[in-house]
């Protein structure tokens, strides 16, 4: 075993050695890495062949150039990614990202989730990650549809049904989407609707995928708690973020029961402790495009604190959805203070290593992103399926789908670590069952 676990740690010191300064990238491959041991000793075979290591090299990166002119007429030039990470088990798959954080290191660490992510869905995709170093926010209509057009005229050329299919993330929603197939569709002249996810129910989009990866996390919360004889009903729950993914896990917590208490956005934090109100929210955010500090306009009795920290507040549930690295240790030890009983992550590797640490040491159930926020991505897949049977399903009979893929998602992460010895342990369960997964393909296609 000793043996095995210095393997490990050489191929997490080539992985820093050759992707130098991609801090995010480096944490992503370690955190899986040192769950692996115990499969290497099992399955001697993806030693042999050098698994761990072929998977995390990247098996494309593409970088480009995006010239776009404001409505001033000023000319700005920005940065697009797209990183193919694997395609044993599909066509690459996973969302676009515009920010101004976006850069290689931050694609290929969403890229490297994304492939176990898609994975431990069990549907036939493989993993991507892509964006741009564009911010949209203030941006106008106009600004926005240009920068898209700009992006998706060098994009076309690397995507297919059969070969990659984007989505959307932080930044790109049904808009961005829009823009971006009307883009693809005028240079292809082809209408390959399953090239994109996230579309409009309009034309081609999927009932359900707005609010898919929201749901999902709280229905993989809900399996955890009925793992541990416990149930959503009546608790207090506090949600970072207010985009897409939070508000829909906001709206699926209260449906079942709970009480989601707080939410926030990159100013601040907002605490209702009577249940925030989803209306307004939506309004602000969907419609408006505003701060959520609005909200106390319409809601007095709320109290928004600006620059705060969402994770002091008393919960019983927490569910991280705005980015990368905000609960960390000194946050992660307040939520075990204040009484919390369950995290889990609809943002992609918002716990830092030493959050996820104390979490665990703590016996809180605990919910990986790529287990506990696959929904989004899950949803993409049945959108691929729609579009390749020229067929449209109900908001109900999808999100039926979603629920059992969920409860899928977590049977299996939950047997998998009792299998490898960690009873209750989502990261290892997570990590052990999407490896096993690509892996497994990719043995079969030989060295390639």
């Amino acid at each position: 075993m000793a043996e095995i676990e210095a393997r490990i740690r050489r191929i997490i010191a080539d992985v820093e050695r050759r992707n130098p300064g991609e801090r995010e990238f480096h944490q992503a491959v370690t955190e899986v890495a040192e769950t692996l041991a115990p499969v290497l000793r099992k399955y001697p075979q993806y030693a042999e062949y050098k698994v761990i290591e072929r998977i995390c090299e990247p098996e494309r990166q593409i970088i480009f150039r995006v010239p776009w002119q404001d409505d001033r007429g000023e000319v700005h030039i920005n940065r697009g990614f797209r990183v193919g990470f694997n395609s044993a088990l599909g066509p690459y798959k996973g969302g676009l990202r515009f920010h101004p954080s976006v850069n290689l290191g931050i694609v290929k660490f969403l890229g490297f989730e994304q492939t176990f992510k898609n994975a431990i869905t069990g549907l036939p995709i493989g993993g991507a990650k892509g964006g741009a170093d564009f911010d949209p926010k203030g941006r106008s209509d106009g600004e926005i549809m240009r920068f898209c057009q700009s992006f998706m005229t060098e994009l076309y050329r690397h995507l297919g049904e059969f070969t990659d299919v984007p989505a959307g993330d932080i930044g790109v929603g049904q808009r961005e989407i829009g823009f971006l197939f009307g883009q693809y569709k005028r240079i292809t002249n082809r209408y390959e609707s399953g090239v994109l996810t996230g579309k409009s129910p309009h034309w081609g989009g999927s009932l359900v995928r707005k609010e898919a990866t929201g749901y999902g996390v709280v229905y993989f919360v809900e399996e955890m708690l009925k793992a541990r004889g416990e149930s959503l009903e009546g608790k207090k729950c506090i949600v970072s973020g207010s985009g897409n993914v939070a508000i829909y896990a906001m709206e699926k917590l209260q449906m079942l029961g709970a009480t989601p208490i707080a939410c926030s956005d990159s100013s601040g934090v907002l605490h209702d402790p009577r249940g925030i109100k989803l209306d307004t929210v939506k309004r602000i955010k969907e419609v408006e495009r505003g701060r959520i500090s609005a909200y106390v306009e319409a809601h007095p009795r709320a109290h928004y604190l600006a620059a705060g920290n969402i994770w002091s507040l008393p919960c019983d549930i927490a569910l991280p959805c705005a980015t990368q690295n905000e609960l960390d240790d000194i946050s992660a030890r307040a939520l075990v203070a204040n009484g919390c009983i369950a995290v889990a992550e609809g943002a992609n590797m918002p716990t830092t290593p030493a959050g996820i640490r104390v979490l665990l040491d703590a016996n809180i159930a605990y919910g990986p992103g790529k287990a506990a926020n696959a929904g989004g991505v899950a949803t993409s897949a049945l959108e691929m399926q729609q579009n390749a049977s020229r067929d449209a399903w109900t908001f109900e009979y999808t999100e039926k789908r979603l629920h059992e893929i969920m409860q899928n998602i977590h049977r299996d992460c939950h047997q998998t670590a009792e299998e490898f010895g960690c009873p209750g342990n989502y990261v290892v369960g997570a990590n052990i069952l999407g490896f096993l997964r690509v892996a497994e393909a990719m043995l079969a296609f030989g060295l390639v």
